[in-house]
């Protein structure tokens, strides 16, 4: 099947099974190993891409759910701003990327939120990174890393 989708901001079409997963799409065929597979069930948030805006576990998608897609992976955070966003410095200011397994996920899900609500309470924040674990058990400094960046507001 030949699917068509903006991959990172840039046109991608490529032929692949529909039942194929996302995760290795993304990782086998296009080399974007920034998201990570972990449990492959969509228990650990560590493959998680933006698709149209909001959150999504690539473990659990099908290739064929990317036709007329937009997909952003961790990589097109840098690709897009050519540094940094403000929420991957908070990560490494504060000290919340730890071993980093779980941060792209982390950061996907913190920017998602800050996307839909620039101003969340810790809770709120807490509720929005409840589907990613990490191994480190660094999420006071991950909650920390995403109120600072809410305070700067200059999201993606």
């Amino acid at each position: 099947m030949l699917i068509s989708f903006k991959l990172n901001g840039k046109e991608v079409h490529c032929e692949t099974a529909p039942e194929r997963r996302v995760i290795d799409l993304l990782r086998e065929d296009l080399g974007l190993t920034g998201s990570k597979e972990s449990c492959g069930r969509g228990d650990c948030g560590s493959c998680s891409i933006l698709v149209d805006g909001e959150q999504r576990l690539s473990c659990l998608m099908l290739a064929a759910q990317l036709e007329g897609r937009e997909i952003i992976t961790i990589e097109g955070f840098s690709l897009q701003q050519d540094q940094l966003s403000n929420v991957q410095q908070k990560f490494i200011d504060l000290g919340a990327t730890q071993c980093g397994y779980c941060t792209p996920g982390m950061v996907i899900s913190a920017t998602a939120l800050l996307r839909k609500n620039p101003n969340p309470t810790r809770t709120e924040a807490r509720e929005a990174i409840s589907g990613n674990l990490c191994r480190c058990g660094a999420y006071q400094k991950i909650l920390d890393a995403i109120e600072a960046a809410a305070k700067e507001k200059s999201e993606l």
